[in-house]
């Protein structure tokens, strides 16, 4: 997805507040304050993410800018300062996205984080569970008029199935009454393995039971909505699961991953489980006199060299876990061959070796240090088998990997 917004407004200062708003927000912005303007705008960019629109303009009284944006298939919110339930009505069976009473600059603190959402709606991945077609059909029309991926299934244990199968799934809406397994039912079987923080799940029923809503949340669904929905409501449900999932997702790294360099942490690393893995080999990684780097260079120079190892880390056990421990020491853990970890090292190794860091007019080389072990025990005394090889590796003069 792009980040152009098309914005048309006619009232300079809110035009400008506007774009100002949009463009911190990482927008491409194309501003107009006329129905005229708006067709050449469209004219020469007809791929805008979405567009901002004022009902009522110097050239078009009654919305006609709606109309002309819309036959452009592009995606609007409108700004209006008139609203009743017949206008409304109106904008949503014109097929626009949302609108905003423009009664105030205040209007735009839910419009910027709207836009916002429309942008990260395209890193999330729905799957729509109903034994309705026409209900599962029009809950993925909704979602994917906001940048949303979906995947249906039509019972609990299909959708049990799709999701073994599609892991990034980041939300289910589910019915509750189907065949094979209820909603219900299947929710409960999800939370067995997967949290509300991992997975949210947003419930539909058009069951008269009164006790539902209740049902629903105890088994584990994060939010409910009854059947039929009113589109508003089910858009503002569906923002507020993503956003949570974000916001919990924000947290988690912060939790859990370093800062600088964007690998694992202490934390996570002694949190995280082996995978069941039969073998588990350990690597300890010291860079060789960092202090010298920041003494020459100074921090900056040393943030440089620790963010290029950790590329470099990346690369060769990108499907391993790689931890910053502190400092300028690494961890590895890695399930598999012994000789094949170490002969990864090496080369690793040998890479850095090789690898010079441009900074500030400077080029800067290092070396790093490495024990390993595949002494099959705790954890934590394999991270000290690790780490006594390390030393030998420093007092035999640096530079190369002790195995054994």
């Amino acid at each position: 997805m792009n980040n152009k917004v098309l914005v048309v407004e006619d009232s300079r200062a809110f035009r400008n507040y506007l774009v100002q708003q949009l463009t911190q927000l990482g927008c491409e912005v194309t501003a107009c304050e006329s129905v005229e303007q708006t067709q050449e705008a469209l004219q020469q960019h007809n791929d805008f993410a979405c567009a901002v629109l004022d009902y009522c303009l110097p050239d078009g009284q009654d919305g006609e800018v709606i109309d002309l944006v819309l036959d452009h298939r592009q995606k609007v919110i409108v700004l209006t300062a008139m609203f009743d339930v017949d206008t409304r009505e109106r904008f949503i069976a014109k097929g626009v996205m949302d609108y905003i009473l423009k009664d105030s600059m205040s209007s735009v603190s839910y419009l910027i984080p709207l836009v916002k959402r429309l942008m990260n709606n395209v890193n999330h991945h729905a799957l729509v569970v109903d034994d309705s077609k026409t209900v599962r059909r029009h809950v993925t029309q909704l979602l994917e008029h906001q940048y949303i991926q979906t995947t249906q299934a039509e019972n609990g244990e299909e959708a049990l199935k799709v999701l073994a199968e599609e892991p990034n799934i980041s939300f289910i809406i589910t019915d509750h009454d189907m065949p094979e397994k209820d909603g219900i039912s299947m929710i409960r079987e999800i939370r067995q393995t997967l949290d509300k923080n991992r997975l949210a799940i947003l419930g539909l029923s058009a069951s008269d039971d009164r006790t539902i809503t209740a049902q629903f949340l105890k088994a584990g669904a994060n939010d409910f909505l009854h059947k039929p929905f009113n589109q508003e409501e089910f858009y503002c449900r569906v923002h507020q699961i993503l956003d949570m999932r974000e916001a919990n997702d924000e947290l988690y790294k912060l939790a859990n991953q370093d800062s600088l360099t964007g690998l694992w942490n202490r934390r996570y690393f002694f949190n995280q489980a082996c995978n069941g893995c039969e073998i588990r080999n350990i690597a300890m990684i010291d860079i060789d006199f960092f202090k010298k780097v920041n003494d020459t260079y100074g921090h900056d120079g040393g943030d440089s060299i620790l963010v290029t190892i950790a590329n470099i880390l990346k690369i060769y056990f990108k499907d391993d876990v790689v931890a910053r421990f502190g400092g300028e020491e690494f961890c590895i853990q890695q399930c598999g061959p012994y000789d094949d970890f170490v002969t990864r090292l090496e080369h690793m190794r040998k890479r850095i070796e090789k690898t010079a860091v441009p900074h500030d007019g400077h080029e800067i080389s290092v070396t790093i240090s490495i024990g390993a072990t595949n002494l099959q025990d705790k954890l934590d005394q394999q991270i000290k088998c690790a780490d006594d090889r390390l030393y030998k590796a420093k007092e035999n003069g640096r530079n190369q990997t002790i195995y054994q």
